[in-house]
């Protein structure tokens, strides 16, 4: 059996998720970076990880690379891949470079000289060159460099992994579905719990949590880019998507439920729902966050509070988390809270000890993670 390198970008912070997911998942070798999961793997394997991965952005192939500190090392390293082996020449490409400390001037520039290099390694074999697409290409070449090296990979998955095919209607900057599948499995939430987001906005942590819930493949609708290499073999893959379909749940209602004081972020999340095909899974409610109750004994609340970029929101949000503070201790004994936020003024303001805070990033945006077990009579700072 062949086997490739791969690596698997995710949000940082998620590392250690995503290497226990990818290890049940079948892969090998497993080594976490910063951003990401190195791995090894069949085919098979790497088909799976895009069709299951929760927690992934991307699955990149690992192609070679060397020693690169100038664009023509850059263009040699490119040229020693056999391209053609790859896929034909009919697919169209584009390149994209990603660098930390590099000494090359233009990342533009050095994905000019891969193009340049991957049409020349064509050309000379197939007497033609594939034509680029920087909108929708066939075929997504990235590569990473560093200060003195290249590292060159073949996409995957095409488009993000976190673009599961569900979103239709969005509030301003959504969390991405593969941080909201991540900050559900670091909360230590199991599915057949209770779960519980008083601001859910378009409903992102409830389309997640229910899928996880029906043990659905986040890939299960959507198409992916080595559908598009010369190794894919259809039947193998209709297996794979044959074995993900049998093992879900049938659609039912599940102890989840959101609610958020704005009509349209809940017109949006009903939407979303409906068109992951979750209606009737998730109950929806139009309230104030403060208004909500416990809906059962104990489970779990998580909530990505809006984020105050003007200073007349973070002087009402300055107000709200004393507020949200008081509201934990008063009504959800029992249950475990998780806020997700880039405003790291709750800790102080909430005036609760938290019992954990988790590094996240939002893409650049530096995030934490802060949970509340909420036991009678014991959080209160003073």
């Amino acid at each position: 059996m062949h086997t490739d390198r791969f690596f698997a970008p995710c949000p940082r912070g998620l590392e250690g998720v995503l290497a226990e997911e990818l290890d049940t998942l079948g892969a090998s070798a497993i080594e976490t970076a910063d951003g990401g999961v190195a791995f090894a793997g069949d085919f098979t394997v790497m088909m799976r990880a895009n069709l299951h991965s929760r927690f992934a952005s991307r699955i990149l192939w690992r192609l070679g690379g060397g020693r690169c500190r100038t664009e023509a090392e850059l263009y040699r390293a490119a040229s020693g891949i056999d391209w053609p082996l790859l896929f034909n020449v009919e697919r169209t490409i584009k390149v994209k470079t990603d660098a930390i400390r590099s000494p090359l001037k233009s990342l533009e520039f050095a994905s000019l000289k891969i193009k340049d290099a991957v049409c020349d390694v064509f050309r000379q074999r197939t007497g033609q060159r594939p034509s680029v697409d920087t909108r929708a290409p066939d075929v997504r070449i990235h590569a990473f460099l560093t200060a003195d090296t290249a590292t060159l990979y073949l996409d995957t998955s095409g488009e993000a992994l976190f673009k599961r095919g569900w979103r239709r209607e969005t509030q301003e900057a959504p969390l991405r579905e593969n941080l909201a599948a991540g900050i559900l499995r670091l909360s230590g939430w199991q599915p057949g719990e209770p779960l519980l987001d008083p601001m859910c906005g378009s409903g992102t942590f409830l389309v997640e949590a229910a899928d996880m819930a029906l043990n659905r493949a986040p890939g299960r609708t959507r198409t992916f880019g080595f559908e598009k290499l010369n190794g894919f073999v259809p039947a193998r893959w209709r297996t794979l998507q044959d074995e993900a379909h049998a093992a879900e749940r049938p659609a039912a209602p599940l102890p989840i439920w959101g609610s958020d004081r704005y009509r349209p972020a809940l017109d949006s999340a009903r939407q979303n729902l409906e068109a992951a095909g979750l209606t009737g899974c998730v109950q929806l409610d139009c309230r104030d966050v403060l208004e909500s109750r416990p809906p059962a004994e104990h489970g779990v609340v998580v909530c990505n509070p809006p984020y105050g970029v003007r200073l007349d929101d973070q002087d009402r949000l300055a107000e709200l988390y004393p507020r949200l503070g008081d509201w934990l201790k008063q009504h959800w004994s029992g249950w475990n809270a998780f806020f997700f936020t880039a405003d790291l003024r709750l800790a102080k303001l909430i005036r609760l000890s938290a019992s954990r805070r988790t590094p996240l990033f939002n893409g650049a945006l530096e995030c934490r993670l802060f949970a509340y077990k909420m036991v009678a009579g014991g959080n209160r700072k003073a």
